[in-house]
């Protein structure tokens, strides 16, 4: 009976090989395409002659505001790479554009249509700039960048067209703020924080999810205690624009013996202070950033004025005005960042021991 069982449990997987082979065969669509270079200055050229042209039915609901064609347009002026757009042959001899409408857009509204640059991210010398603004040498430079364009064939069908532009506009996970910064700005500041990050005892008081972890939760919750110890009273509501200016300001000049002073006592303290570290509860397998930014950055606001620093309890951490501070609300409030980091400060200060004044 066993043998028997056997023959039946393989011969039942070997037809649904065998099925699924089929499948994918009668599935797999015979496209035809080539790829070809095309340089800026040719493409905007075709575009505004409508011979590169825009369906409708592909690209309403994908529109960009002036942040994402300003990061675009720094993006080649810095070399960067460019993902590839994809095209299709028409019966009256123009393509139309399936996936990169949007490039081609700002491409457009650059070179022609005198689109001003802001709020860049590194070149911030060309705030306020447009097209014309540039040295000759740099409009030559952009107008020769070529793209790469996957163009397919004419016969393709309408329905293969329109599945391949939802299968690029939905596959794929959007890189996090904290992965994009980390990857943007090489230098020495990042390279500390990362050491920082695999600090034994910063990853013990500070659960974190396997999954967070991957997409650099603590890189961006070491980022957050610098940028706010240092700088907490000039943030103004936008979180990711605040953390990468400051990370900017000081990529390769901040003092890092000042920094590891900051971190290493901060966490000491925590350790010795706090049950659960920067966590809600013994069994937490993560750590709420507002939870974390108070506590951290009160924490070292409190050693800094007194870092002999010894306190009687922490029972506030269970009040209902420091649940009200680090909800999440609360998270993008500027006022609620100062009183929050300060709350804990003075918690801190005003249960000290008699003998911890200096």
């Amino acid at each position: 009976m066993e043998d028997n069982g056997v023959k039946v449990r393989e011969a039942k997987e070997e037809s649904q090989v065998k099925k699924s082979a089929e499948q994918i065969r009668d599935k797999k669509q015979d496209i035809k395409f080539d790829v070809r270079d095309y340089p800026i200055n040719y493409l905007v050229s075709q575009y505004e002659k409508q011979e590169f042209y825009i369906p409708l039915e592909y690209q309403r609901n994908f529109v960009w505001g002036n942040k994402d064609r300003c990061f675009f347009i720094e993006s080649i002026l810095m070399g960067l790479p460019i993902p590839f757009m994809f095209f299709a042959g028409c019966d009256d001899g123009r393509l139309e554009i399936i996936d990169g409408a949007q490039r081609m857009q700002t491409l457009r509204e650059f070179v022609k249509r005198k689109m001003k640059l802001s709020k860049l991210a590194k070149l911030t010398e060309l705030d306020g700039f447009v097209f014309e603004d540039l040295s000759t040498a740099t409009q030559r430079k952009f107008l020769n960048r070529t793209f790469r364009v996957v163009v397919l064939d004419e016969k393709t069908t309408t329905d293969i067209r329109q599945d391949l532009f939802n299968r690029i506009n939905t596959s794929g996970v959007k890189a996090s703020d904290s992965e994009v910064r980390r990857g943007s700005y090489p230098g020495k500041l990042t390279s500390y924080i990362e050491k920082c990050c695999k600090n034994e005892l910063f990853v013990a008081l500070c659960p974190i999810s396997k999954n967070k972890a991957v997409r650099q939760e603590r890189f961006e919750l070491v980022l957050r205690f610098f940028a706010y110890l240092n700088d907490y009273k000039h943030f103004e509501h936008e979180v990711n624009p605040f953390l990468n200016d400051f990370l900017a300001k000081n990529l390769d000049s901040f003092d890092e013996q000042q920094y590891e002073t900051d971190f290493i006592g901060m966490l000491n303290f925590v350790q010795k202070h706090f049950q659960f570290g920067f966590a809600k509860s013994q069994n937490a397998t993560t750590t709420p950033r507002v939870r974390f930014e108070a506590i951290s950055v009160g924490v070292a606001l409190a050693l800094r004025a007194y870092p002999n620093l010894e306190v009687k309890n922490v029972d506030w951490l269970n009040s209902e005005e420091f649940k009200v501070l680090t909800t999440s609300d609360a998270s993008n409030n500027e006022g609620k960042l100062v009183a929050r980091v300060e709350y804990v400060r003075d918690r801190l200060i005003e249960a000290k021991v008699n003998d911890c004044n200096i």
